[in-house]
């Protein structure tokens, strides 16, 4: 009897340690799916994007997937405007699947440099203060900068900087419109600065602001959303302009510092497109715009 219970014993032992080996088995090939994020090699390549989503015609949100839109990752909405186009282009150039992530503006550098996502298309300038922390791309385009008043405004009329002066103005946090241009302007009462784009333009449609600073491709959208306010474009007004440096008009993709792969391969994505073809994108961008929801 003790010898059949020993050899019951071992049979028991010799299972337990063959369920231990295939869960040990099962665990270390879960984790090396999870760890690598790929399933062998069936499974493509994530480009993980960080964007506002609430900055048109750059990007936006949107509730159905019209013109091409992508989902936003973790949400029930979509993503739209001229980085996602841009986006979905690079993305497709260097065969990688987009994954577009909601950050607000002022979170994308650390988004960047905590991994949690591999690149910014967000309508970034390329200025000395952000190539400190992040590399970026040659440019995906180059946006002029203008004012935006009411039609109604006493600066309607303006030829140049100097007419501003006096001017209770805004801009977006963080960008050269608030940071650089604001500044120009003589005796200039400059208020707090705006989160979004879209809520510095309700400062002006409000009459909290009596003009604001941005770029050309933002005007224009607002322009046909809003069209009591007009564009001040000062590019002609012999030398009274903002005076900004090319490397602020200047609008690139950043990723972190030192990823000097994915930092080619989107410069060899980008090489294959001119003036010519940022243009088209973005006009296409502002024609659906949904500045007015």
């Amino acid at each position: 009897m003790r010898r059949i219970l020993r050899m019951l014993g071992m049979v028991v032992a010799v299972i337990g340690v063959l369920l231990l080996c295939g869960c040990q088995s099962t665990t270390n090939d879960a984790m090396g799916e999870s760890l690598s994020g790929e399933s062998g090699d069936t499974q493509a390549k994530v480009l993980r994007v960080g964007m506002e989503c609430a900055y048109a015609p750059y990007n936006w949100a949107q509730a159905d997937d019209s013109n091409g839109a992508v989902p936003i990752a973790g949400s029930n909405e979509y993503a739209y405007g001229y980085d996602v186009m841009m986006a979905k282009y690079v993305a497709e150039q260097m065969g990688y699947e987009l994954e577009v992530h909601q950050i607000d503006w002022d979170s994308l550098p650390l988004a960047l440099m905590s991994d949690k996502i591999d690149c910014v298309i967000a309508g970034q300038s390329i200025t000395a203060e952000r190539l400190q922390t992040v590399d970026f791309t040659t440019p995906y385009y180059y946006a002029s900068i203008v004012g935006l008043t009411n039609k109604d405004s006493a600066y309607a009329n303006a030829q140049g900087v100097a007419d501003l002066a006096g001017a209770t103005c805004t801009s977006q946090i963080n960008t050269v419109w608030y940071d650089v241009c604001l500044p120009q302007i003589e005796n200039a009462n400059i208020l707090p600065a705006m989160e979004t784009a879209p809520t510095m333009l309700v400062a002006l449609d409000s009459g909290r602001a009596d003009l604001i600073v941005t770029d050309m491709p933002t005007a224009m959208a607002a322009v046909q959303v809003y069209p009591d306010m007009t564009i001040l474009d000062f590019t002609n007004s012999s030398g009274d302009n903002f005076e900004v440096s090319e490397e602020e008009i200047n609008i690139g993709i950043s990723v972190k510092k030192g990823n000097t792969e994915l930092l080619n391969n989107l410069n060899t994505a980008l090489a294959n497109l001119d003036v010519t073809d940022f243009e088209d994108m973005m006009n296409t961008a502002i024609s659906v715009q949904p500045l007015a929801e």
